[in-house]
């Protein structure tokens, strides 16, 4: 593996972060090099203290390059190093890139020059989220990849809407791969991996999903994309350091507004305020971003291919949502049939469930 095991074996050592190993690989311009410096020759470095230096033969001195990138390989992981031809020139970009690039799935699949990053609140509305849903399947079946954290809220609403919209997705993780965070993702993680796009990160498979790792990771979900688009964000939200990381990295800034009552929209209007692009369809991504493609709309629900009991619930719920007990009424069914109908249509797409037990016409 030429000099990757060296690369493996710098990134697994916690106690040194990527601009570290990117400061050794500059100055000697090659990374076994770097690896194996010695504490006198690693003092020549201008502004590296001796007690740095001291400190990473120390702990260089525990690792064993090739038990290093043997347990990766063992694992089923595969990895860009920075000095790869493959590895995704927008990071190449970036202040600090990651030294080495894991991930599981098929980045190679992914157009790499069309990517858009989707981030906002773990605790989204459904405002939030029914507007994301919208606006990204205007995308539907087209060469655009979706790039978010794989968190809880609308990290997983972007996932999921990529996913059913065919689109492939990166999904950029704050832990090495012997993690799942959160655990209630652990089926997305699986989606994303068998053949929809690829999970990624910077971290070596055995490294936690530690707080200080997740704005960190940020840098990764904007760097990767040519724009992010900012779904809800409160003023001191990961969301907002990653718009700001977005606008370091020159690339495009969309947001999509919401309910001004609502504390995680305060971030969003203070980007608008700041100059950032204001999204209510898809057209202003492609605007924004430049990009011409083909986008075909979600299929016309056909009121002739419903099933009878079917088409009384889409007649009840077409022009306002509906409760549980509104339905029972309206449709004239018994529980169970309509309990039954309502989990088919939820599972066709013409229906959508919201606020527990109300529904609503699919978008």
């Amino acid at each position: 593996m030429n000099n990757s095991k060296y690369w493996v074996a710098f990134s697994s050592i916690e106690q040194v972060d990527s601009n570290f190993i990117q400061r050794l690989y500059n100055y000697f311009g090659d990374i076994k090099t770097a690896y194996e410096a010695s504490t006198k020759e690693l003092s020549q470095i201008e502004g590296l203290s001796v007690k740095k230096a001291e400190n990473f033969v120390k702990y260089r001195d525990k690792v064993d390059p090739d038990k290093a990138v043997n347990l990766v390989a063992e694992r089923g992981i595969k990895f860009y190093t920075f000095e790869d031809e493959k590895y995704p020139q927008m990071l190449h970009n970036i202040d600090n890139p990651p030294a080495v690039l894991y991930y599981k799935g098929n980045i190679e699949d992914c157009n790499l020059k069309k990517t858009l990053a989707v981030v906002g609140s773990r605790r989204a509305s459904s405002y939030a989220k029914d507007a994301l849903n919208k606006i990204l399947s205007g995308f539907m079946n087209t060469d655009i990849c979706i790039v978010s954290g794989l968190a809880s809220g609308i990290d997983t609403t972007a996932h999921t809407a990529a996913l059913n919209c065919n689109l492939k997705t990166i999904g950029v993780i704050a832990s090495g791969f012997d993690f799942t965070y959160p655990a209630a993702n652990k089926h997305l993680y699986e989606k994303i991996e068998n053949g929809n796009g690829a999970v990624v990160t910077e971290y070596y498979p055995t490294f936690e999903p530690i707080k200080f790792r997740f704005p960190q990771r940020n840098r990764i979900v904007s760097g990767l994309s040519y724009g992010t688009l900012v779904a809800e964000a409160s003023l001191r939200s990961g969301a907002l350091i990653t718009a700001n990381l977005t606008l370091e990295q020159g690339r495009e800034l969309m947001c999509i507004p919401g309910l001004i009552t609502n504390p995680n929209t305060e971030g969003i209007y203070k980007l608008l305020k700041n100059g950032a692009t204001l999204v209510t369809c898809t057209e202003d991504i492609l605007n924004a971003l430049n990009w011409e493609v083909k986008t075909e709309q979600l299929p016309l629900i056909r009121k002739e291919a419903l099933e009878p009991d079917e088409e009384k619930i889409y007649k009840a719920v077409e022009i306002e949502e509906k409760g549980f007990d509104e339905l029972l009424a309206l449709t004239g069914l018994d529980i169970d049939t309509l309990l039954t109908n309502l989990t088919m249509m939820e599972l066709k797409g013409i229906i959508k469930q919201v606020d527990g037990d109300r529904y609503r016409k699919a978008d």
